[in-house]
C-alpha cells in the first residue's frame, strides 16, 4: 500500500500553511483520501503530492515567466505607440505650419530665386555699358569701348563660373 500522510505533516513536508494545502486540494492540484482509520480526516498519498506540488509550483513560475515576457512586450509596443503617436502630432504641426504659410512651397521657392537671379544678371550685365557712360568723358571711344567689353567679358565669365558653381554645391 501507498504510504499516506496528514494534514499537519504535508503542510510542514512542503514548507506551507494548512489553508494552502486544503485549497491546492479543493483546486485539484492535491489529491485526498478519508483515513482508513478515522474516516473524519482526510489523507494524502506523499510522494503524489509532493510531485504534484512541485509540478504545480513549476507551473506557476513558467506563468509568472510567461507573464513577464508578456509585461514586456506590452510595455515596448505601448513605448513604440507614443513615439507614433509624436510623430503624428509633429506631422501635423509641420502641415498646420505649411497651410498658415510659415513655409513656403519648394517650387515657390524655385520660382522667386529664379527671377531674382534674371534681375541680377540683367544688373550685373548693364554694368559695362554704364562704366563705359562714366569715363567716356575722359578717356577716347575706343578706349572706353575696350574697357566696356573687357567688363563685359569680365562679369559673363564670373556669372558662368558662379552657376558652374551652385550646380556643383560648392564655392568658386
Amino acid at each position: 500500500m501507498e504510504d499516506w500522510i496528514a494534514l499537519g505533516d504535508l503542510s510542514k513536508l512542503l514548507g506551507v500553511n494548512i489553508r494552502t494545502i486544503q485549497r491546492l486540494t479543493q483546486e485539484g492540484v492535491l489529491t485526498a483520501e478519508p483515513d482508513p482509520e478515522d474516516k473524519r480526516r482526510k489523507v494524502w498519498p506523499t510522494a503524489e503530492s509532493v510531485q504534484a506540488y512541485i509540478g504545480h509550483q513549476l507551473s506557476r513560475a513558467d506563468s509568472n515567466q510567461r507573464n513577464s515576457r508578456i509585461q514586456d512586450l506590452e510595455e515596448k509596443k505601448l513605448a513604440a505607440e507614443t513615439e507614433l503617436k509624436e510623430s503624428q502630432r509633429d506631422l501635423h504641426v509641420l502641415k498646420t505650419d505649411i497651410a498658415s504659410g510659415k513655409y513656403l512651397p519648394v517650387e515657390q521657392v524655385q520660382l522667386d530665386y529664379s527671377r531674382f537671379f534674371v534681375v541680377l544678371k540683367k544688373f550685373l550685365l548693364a554694368v559695362p555699358n554704364r562704366v563705359s557712360g562714366l569715363v567716356g568723358g575722359y578717356v577716347d571711344p575706343v578706349t572706353a569701348r575696350a574697357l566696356e567689353k573687357d567688363i563685359a567679358k569680365e562679369i559673363n565669365t564670373m556669372l558662368t563660373s558662379f552657376v558652374i558653381a551652385g550646380e556643383a554645391g560648392g564655392a568658386p
